[in-house]
């Protein structure tokens, strides 16, 4: 069926935070059609538990809390970006509460009838300076936004679509410069493919939690946004450094439920299969360490007993405290049978987050005009080699409010005619069962070899067999009907091998990278990005 072609000032690819705080902006000036893969409310916002970091008492200060980022960076994040971001925090925080964001507050001590914000704290984090909603802040943030988007005239939500491609005029051989003119993008229900026309693209698209075996991300997390902007030309950086979460609920029954890191920084400490507690072996913050330590300690803690998972304990504090703090938590566990008021919660490390991604500036810009990219798709420099804790909604507030200002300061008119989508002979799969044996190949493959300890033997045997793996892919692509499975497969498998290039190309440990052949890192890597560009 030909595709229908739809035109709007800014396409916005992704309903998490991020895309919908630009949409709200971008509103003002423009039409925005927002493009998600499954309902707007399924996103990695949602399922954010612990908070947003900023500086929001008189304890705190924008130095102790660049002070922290740096650190938990290891050397790679980028000072100056860091510094805006945090700096600008308050105030979009300020925004959230007026679009009726209900952060969590707490009595003032000796001051009947008085509140103010009940502020946690995070591993790696000096101060207490984490807004929550109790242990739900995700989805109480993407309600307010949704609420706030519904009521706008100029958004237009296209649910169930799923972006295959972006549109470039080097692609269509026009001259000059690069530049984003669009999307292809297919209706999930229809099998319909539309092609979009914007004067900005905006990826908001999340990370690629879904190319590890295990991982805290929602099924829509196959990293589409890096993938197309690979594909379009495009630089990307670090995508070595995958932060693995420490505290994946371990339970038959559970998909990927996360244990909020919230909870260690209400006092819960990590204990081994048999009860001893082992952080103090580690780092001097014990349980509150920065992730990327505790996931290794876990591993290590792990490989050395031969046990499948460690636990979180948290039973020392009150049961009333833990039943108002932590609310999801405590009955979501309880619902498969364990009282975390009493019993350890047994837990393991999963993919969590991607610290590298679409190379921009603090604006969202990438190296493709009209084309940006905010959110965790983006790599901005503000998380280094490994994330601070929830710095990561701190960054998709600020970075979507510069992108809105900035990209209505540059959209222009959109000239080009678009072509609509080609499918040329392509026929309808007879053999699914394809699809779904090399999505779990890969992912299995990418947990075994490029994990949270990797070894260049292990990096190299990646590398050989996804080359071969995307030789399968890309004739199954253009043999068969495009559909959302196969689109994602193809994302996974790119995204795949841009972690394990960017992987070799760092010859020494850092951060969220360990790698047992370079277990040190080298000065001489600082502050020294892992780029790949696909050459078109």
């Amino acid at each position: 069926m030909r595709d229908a072609i739809e035109r709007t000032d800014f396409l916005v690819i992704g309903s998490g935070i991020a895309g919908l705080f630009f949409a709200l902006k971008a509103a003002a000036r423009g039409t925005v059609a927002v493009v998600t893969k499954k309902t707007s409310a399924e996103s990695n916002t949602n399922y954010a538990q612990g908070g947003i970091a900023s500086v929001m008492s008189q304890e705190d200060t924008f130095d102790l809390h660049v002070r922290d980022t740096l650190t938990a960076g290891a050397g790679l994040c980028r000072e100056e970006v860091v510094r805006t971001i945090v700096q600008e925090g308050p105030a979009r925080i300020a925004e959230l509460v007026e679009l009726g964001v209900q952060f969590s507050e707490r009595n003032i001590p000796n001051q009947p009838g008085r509140h103010e914000l009940d502020l946690g704290r995070e591993g790696g984090h000096s101060k207490r300076r984490i807004l929550h909603a109790k242990d739900m802040t995700g989805r109480e943030i993407e309600r307010a936004l949704l609420a706030a988007t519904g009521r706008q005239p100029n958004i237009r939500f296209f649910e169930n679509h799923i972006s295959i491609d972006l549109i470039t005029t080097q692609k269509l051989g026009a001259s000059g410069p690069n530049r984003c003119l669009g999307a292809y993008v297919l209706d999930k229900r229809s099998g319909r493919v539309r092609t979009f026309a914007a004067r900005q693209v905006v990826l908001a698209t999340g990370g690629c939690g879904k190319v590890y075996l295990y991982t805290t991300n929602p099924d829509i997390a196959t990293g589409d946004g890096v993938a197309m902007a690979y594909r379009a030309g495009a630089a990307v950086a670090n995508m070595e450094f995958i932060q693995f979460h420490p505290t994946c609920l371990y339970h038959p029954k559970a998909k990927s439920f996360l244990i909020s890191e919230a909870v260690r920084g209400e006092g819960a400490v990590l204990r081994t299969y048999d009860g001893r507690e082992f952080m103090d072996a580690y780092h001097p913050l014990k349980s509150l360490a920065p992730r990327d330590i505790v996931a290794r300690a876990i591993d290590s803690e792990m490989k050395r007993s031969g046990s499948d998972h460690v636990y979180l304990d948290i039973t020392h504090k009150p049961a009333p405290f833990i039943m108002q703090r932590f609310p999801n938590i405590y009955r979501t566990c309880l619902e498969l049978g364990l009282d975390i008021t009493k019993e350890m919660i047994p837990v393991v490390p999963a993919a969590h987050y991607q610290c590298g991604g679409v190379v921009t500036d603090v604006d969202g810009q990438t190296e493709i005009a009209g084309l940006r990219a905010i959110g965790e798709v983006a790599c901005t420099g503000l998380h280094g080699a490994n994330r601070l804790a929830s710095n990561s909604l701190l960054e998709a507030l600020v970075c979507a409010h510069r992108a809105a200002l900035r990209a209505v300061d540059v959209s222009e008119p959109i000239e080009t005619d678009l072509p609509p989508w080609q499918s040329g002979q392509a026929h309808n799969p007879d053999e699914l069962v394809v699809i779904s044996h090399l999505w779990d190949e890969i992912r299995r493959l990418m947990w075994d070899y490029v994990g949270i300890v990797r070894t260049n033997k292990r990096l190299q045997r990646a590398e050989k067999r996804l080359q071969n793996l995307q030789a399968e892919i890309r004739d199954y692509y253009w043999d068969f009907v495009v559909t959302s499975d196969l689109l994602e497969l193809r994302n996974i498998a790119t995204v795949a091998e841009l972690i394990v290039h960017c992987a070799m190309q760092r010859p020494e440990s850092r951060g969220l990278h360990f790698n047992l052949d370079y277990p040190e890192a080298d000065p001489a890597w600082a502050q020294r990005d892992t780029v790949v560009r696909r050459s078109i």
